[in-house]
């Protein structure tokens, strides 16, 4: 197939061009892309498991974007923060690491939503869709691993209490739907 010049390069045309790399002009590739940017860098230590925390980049990330210092004029951005667990996700998904940031994410919005009143509806709806995105990644986890995300993700519908908008019983339903095994007898 002959790809016109005014096309855009698939990731095809990347693997092909791939192949003219010998090992040492691969290995300058990756460490090109390495120094180029941090993300590209969290990837590569997740991917390869290096680091003693490969998820603190990640939450860095999300920190950032759902819980900004509104005093130094940072934005919030749902989508970058969101961004940041997709961007684990590609690099390794371990279910426990995907449970651990969607419950970050959780944690830190409420820690912004306590710490200021903002009223965006988009933020809550968020909110409430990453709650049950964590429900759904601790109920993938093997019964043993689940307790402390359980205990975390439950302290999280209390939170709620003061937020407004419905989120409480939002993220009661939720949990009630998903009948996690410790609360099924309620």
């Amino acid at each position: 197939m002959i790809r016109s010049k005014n096309a855009s390069p698939t990731w095809s045309d990347v693997r092909t061009a791939l192949l003219d790399f010998d090992r040492t002009g691969l290995r300058g590739l990756v460490q090109d892309l390495y120094t180029a940017s941090k993300d590209n860098q969290a990837f590569l230590h997740a991917r390869l498991g290096l680091g003693h925390d490969q998820l603190r980049p990640f939450k860095a990330s999300i920190s950032r974007w759902i819980s900004p210092d509104l005093v130094k004029g940072q934005p919030i951005s749902v989508s970058k923060a969101k961004k940041a667990i997709a961007d684990y996700k590609k690099a390794i998904g371990r279910p426990n690491g995907m449970a651990e940031l969607s419950i970050f994410y959780c944690e830190e919005a409420f820690g912004f939503l306590e710490s200021c009143s903002i009223e965006d509806e988009s933020y809550f709806a968020a909110l409430i869709r990453m709650y049950g995105r964590s429900l759904e990644c601790v109920s993938s986890l093997p019964p043993a691993e689940r307790t402390t995300y359980l205990e975390r993700v439950d302290k999280l519908r209390s939170r709620a209490r003061n937020v407004g908008w419905g989120v409480e019983e939002e993220l009661n339903s939720l949990w009630y739907a998903a009948g996690p095994d410790e609360h099924q007898g309620e």
